[in-house]
């Protein structure tokens, strides 16, 4: 006997409605949770930026590092005695104070970087103060000299030996008590001493100086002294010394003692030797001595570098008694380095010119005070002590007198 069961047919229809219903509950859900994220993205990546596919921006490239540094250089600090007796009469008996000599003129430095000064005279309190011909100058004018701005000191001039070994070890031991940005050059500790170039380094920038002199009025190097100054003949020293400071530093600065006092016209052996030391590696010559100003030149090195010179710039403060020796002039100029990206630099002088400046007293030499020639007026000019001996003495003369020696080019009146 069979068992009961279904009829095939039935079966079969069924089967076939349970396989639709399941399709169409399939493509049902398919069409609403995967259409609509495409959609999504698609619309989502429609919105963005053209940029965002682009290439990156390339980093830029480096720039070269200019450094610019404003230099004065600035004639003979000649304190006389008249200067040195006002000083202490201003002091009312307690030291010196030698404000007053330069309080017209020291806010022209204050726009400089750096500042020299060819230092005539000694300066020390450990020996008393000394007139001509032998000077020495109490130990307050130094500090005012630091007050004002003045760091680079040239000591290598005809009054070097003035005060034998005593004032040279005295003036030495002076300037070594200084703050430690002051500079000096000039006196050198014997020929072991020769190879040690004084170098100043400023803002990245580094800068030697040198100085020579010529003579020393008659007098040798003193006995036992603890430094020497180097002669402008001793010729294979300042070469030497130049090429190893052109070696060390990025700027050579030479201070040269030298010419004919009272005398505006520059000799035969100022040019020979100012070629001599620019083709060494020299790339600024400052000259003193004649107590006059002289012409201001940019000579050609041998390796093709402009070298600016000045061969005098004449007295800065003294007593003096002609007026041609009252006309000084300030040395200015730019240093200016490159530094490319690689460290490789070059360091180049630009802009060389000259601020003129006058010395003025009263009568008898009194009230000693320093201007610019821009702020001196005619009033002052024509109380000037000088016209008891140069009565043309005037702002006008003062003029002439730098027209007719100094090229318009690297004048500046204003």
């Amino acid at each position: 006997m069979k068992q009961p069961g279904k009829h095939p047919k039935a079966l079969a229809a069924i089967a076939v409605c349970l396989v639709c219903a399941l399709l169409l509950t399939a493509c049902g859900a398919g069409s609403a949770s995967g259409s609509e994220p495409a959609a999504q993205a698609n619309a989502a990546a429609s919105s963005l930026p053209a940029s965002s596919f682009s290439e990156p921006e390339p980093e830029p490239e480096p720039e070269p590092i200019v450094t610019t540094l404003r230099f004065s250089a600035t004639g003979d600090n000649l304190i006389h005695n008249g200067l040195y007796l006002q000083a202490a009469q201003r002091a009312g008996g307690e030291g010196y104070d030698f404000g007053a000599l330069y309080e017209n003129i020291a806010p022209f430095y204050q726009d400089f970087d750096i500042n020299w000064i060819n230092q005539e005279t000694l300066i020390t309190d450990e020996l008393p103060p000394s007139t001509y011909p032998c000077f020495c100058t109490p130990a307050a004018m130094g500090e005012e000299l630091y007050d004002v701005g003045w760091r680079v000191i040239a000591m290598s001039n005809n009054h070097a030996y003035d005060q034998g070994a005593a004032g040279i070890a005295a003036t030495r031991r002076f300037w070594a008590q200084m703050p430690e940005d002051v500079v000096t050059t000039g006196l050198f500790a014997g020929e072991e001493d020769y190879e040690n170039i004084p170098i100043q380094e400023k803002d990245g920038v580094r800068i030697a100086y040198l100085a020579y002199t010529e003579y020393t009025n008659g007098l040798p190097t003193p006995y036992e002294a603890e430094a020497n100054v180097i002669y402008t003949s001793e010729e294979d020293v300042i070469q030497h010394q130049i090429e190893l400071a052109d070696a060390q530093a990025d700027i050579v600065m030479v201070g040269v003692h030298w010419g004919v006092e009272g005398s505006h016209n520059v000799t035969e052996a100022q040019r020979v030797l100012g070629q001599k030391m620019a083709d060494w590696g020299a790339d600024v010559i400052i000259g003193t001595h004649p107590h006059v100003v002289q012409a201001v030149e940019v000579l050609t090195a041998a390796d093709g570098r402009s070298v600016p010179i000045a061969y005098s710039l004449g007295n800065f403060v003294s007593t003096q008694a002609d007026a041609d020796n009252l006309i000084g002039l300030i040395f200015t100029l730019n240093i200016v380095k490159t530094t490319q990206p690689d460290g490789t630099s070059e360091t180049v002088i630009e802009s060389p010119a000259v601020t003129p400046m006058v010395m003025h007293y009263d009568a008898n030499y009194a009230n000693g005070r320093a201007y610019l020639y821009r702020d001196y007026t005619d009033e002052l000019a024509a109380a000037h002590g000088v016209r008891a001996r140069w009565s043309s003495f005037s702002k006008e003369y003062i003029l002439q007198v730098l027209t007719e020696y100094i090229s318009p080019e690297y004048l500046v009146l204003e």
